[in-house]
């Protein structure tokens, strides 16, 4: 078992106290994170105990163990795959060489930033989800919560150990960056757009988890292809982690879906403005939260075509999704892939070669993992008898992102004028009626068992305990 060392200031298994200089430097990090967990982590919970787990060994048979703990005192750390002496680089030009255990000087400055961008999506999700424990529906949904946001805070020290020990100042000062930068600040912004909305209710909190933490999963998967070692093995544990984040998402959205059935089933009506008198969320509006939240987490991979992705898989920097299991020569020189363009106010399909693509091979990747979650809900709704389905919009649906950017096409895939857009965004999008009705149903429940009447109860508890269990005690 590849255990994790707690006795240290800051718990890793990277052997932190052998190297002196780097463990300073990392200590001198820590107040930073700290002060920024106070200012910008849940909010007004210092003081709570949270049935947590906390990673003990990166063993796949029992990594974690449960306990209370407050959250500024969760031990975040350092955490590592175990290495693999043997291992290959098995794709790109440098398919067959043995993998880097350090930073090849021509690969270092898109390294860093495939770190960097990474990096910054863990803390920026921690300040998009703050006030939502103030609005908890049960304290089982707070703690799966708070269990996300110190998982992201450990996901963000996954990348900052990175950052210091193999890019020297820059690395330094890209980790102070981490924690300056802030979701939806006018003036120094997260990155990436998606971690710029806000998430100010929890439907968009699960809508998040599923979709945009499904995100998380493919990108990580890719990086822990890489070719720079220290990064894969760093990614494959964070996926251990970004696994909980998704049942989340998933299993909420379900919880909400099976609530608004019942509700529809007890009033044996389908008319949305009957079914949210009745406190619940209607199956239409739940439609237009996942189209907005699917949207907007498709454009994080980017452009269709992308020179950068080209050159970060040839260069051993980041693979495919299941690199491994693909039968190709995991070169793709002359193979090619289709992408969208619009001729003649039409979508059509046109191929170009497939390095320059993978952004898109990533996306198509992640849109078919999508889809299964959301036939999941639908079983909710088939298996109460109404006759509604969820769908995930068309791909080219509301992009900000490359050649489809700012095109306007109906969740169907239809391309329309500006007119017909504006008279049905709001059968296609959340409108601001939409938000004021969700964000009206929000109000903290903290009775043990007890669950707001917009969301169904969980079908079991955490680690084995009853759905009524203390998961979170106010002190």
């Amino acid at each position: 078992m590849s255990t994790i060392d707690y006795s240290d200031k800051i718990p890793n298994n990277v052997n932190l106290s052998e190297d002196r200089t780097l463990q300073r430097a990392l200590e001198h990090w820590q107040p930073g994170f700290l002060d920024w967990w106070k200012d910008m982590g849940p909010d007004n919970s210092r003081n709570f105990d949270v049935y947590l787990r906390t990673a003990i060994s990166v063993d796949p048979s029992g990594w974690a163990q449960f306990g209370y703990v407050k959250m500024p005192d969760y031990r975040w750390g350092i955490f590592l795959n175990p290495a693999d002496a043997d291992r290959k680089i098995h794709f790109g030009d440098h398919q067959g060489e043995a993998a880097w255990q350090d930073v090849p000087g021509e690969h270092r400055a898109n390294l860093r930033r495939i770190i960097v961008t990474q990096g910054d999506t863990e803390p920026a999700s921690v300040e998009q989800q703050r006030h939502l424990g103030l609005t908890a529906p049960s304290l089982y949904d707070m703690r799966n919560l708070f269990q996300v946001n110190v998982e992201e805070g450990r996901h963000l020290w996954a990348m900052v150990y990175l950052l210091h020990r193999y890019f020297g100042r820059d690395g330094r000062e890209e980790a102070e960056a981490l924690l300056a930068r802030r979701s939806g600040d006018a003036d120094n912004p997260r990155i990436l757009g998606a971690f710029n909305e806000k998430t100010p209710d929890w439907l968009s909190f699960f809508m998040f988890t599923y979709f945009t933490d499904r995100d998380g999963k493919f990108q990580l998967a890719a990086l822990a292809e890489s070719g720079f070692d220290p990064l894969a093995r760093t990614t494959k544990f964070m996926l251990t982690e970004e696994a909980h984040h998704m049942f989340v998402g998933e299993s909420g959205v379900s919880r909400v879906v099976q609530r608004t059935c019942d509700v529809m089933n007890q009033l044996k009506t389908d008319d949305p403005a009957k079914v949210r008198a009745a406190g619940a969320i209607d199956l239409q509006t739940i439609q237009r939260y996942l189209n907005f939240h699917f949207s907007v987490t498709i454009d994080l991979f980017g452009a269709d075509q992308s020179s950068n992705a080209a050159i970060f898989y040839s260069s051993g920097l980041k693979g495919r999704f299941d690199e491994g299991k693909r039968t190709d020569d995991h070169k793709l020189h002359g193979t090619n892939y289709p992408v969208l363009d619009v001729v003649d106010g039409r979508l059509v399909e046109r191929e170009v070669p497939m390095l320059n693509a993978l952004n898109e091979v990533l996306r198509d990747d992640y849109i078919k993992d999508s889809i299964a979650g959301v036939n999941r809900w639908n079983r909710v709704i088939e298996k109460a008898g109404i006759p509604f389905r969820l769908k995930v919009p068309h791909k080219a649906f509301n992009r900000q992102i490359g050649t489809l950017a700012g095109l306007r096409v109906s969740p169907e895939g239809k391309v329309v004028s500006e007119a017909e857009w504006k008279a049905h965004e709001n059968e296609w999008l959340p409108s601001a009626e939409d938000r004021a009705f969700v964000a009206s149903l929000m109000g903290r429940v903290v009775e043990p068992g007890k669950f707001a009447g917009w969301i169904a109860p969980p079908v079991m508890g955490i680690n084995r305990h009853p759905i009524d269990f203390e998961y979170v005690r106010f002190n």
